[in-house]
């Protein structure tokens, strides 16, 4: 089975994660297929940067999200527009919505200990 789920990167410490595509068994550093985003919890608010249409690709294959990244998935509105997306609606318009967003998000770059 495929996961869509977090990999931890940077400093002890000081972590950060990307959001990528593994298979079940590999361990949680190691082997992936795909990374399609990244999620720093460290700044204010939480950086999220998902690349939705490989998101909506691989859930589309099966792919399932974990807890934690369905968490950040519908906190940055994705599972929302993905929903919207088996109902019918174009890709084109929900990745235009979701850069909208994007580009309107101020983030303080400045990390928390």
């Amino acid at each position: 089975m495929v996961r869509i789920r977090l990999r931890r990167v940077g400093l002890k410490g000081q972590p950060s994660y990307r959001i990528v595509v593994a298979d079940k068994e590999s361990p949680r550093d190691g082997r992936f297929l795909e990374n399609i985003g990244f999620y720093n919890p460290r700044t204010n608010p939480a950086t999220i940067s998902v690349q939705e249409d490989k998101a909506y690709e691989w859930m589309n294959k099966g792919a399932q999200p974990t807890e934690s990244v369905a968490m950040i998935f519908k906190t940055c509105g994705l599972s929302d527009r993905y929903e919207r997306l088996k109902a019918g609606e174009s890709m084109e318009t929900l990745l235009a919505e979701a850069e909208k967003i994007n580009q309107e998000q101020v983030i303080d770059p400045k990390t928390n200990k």
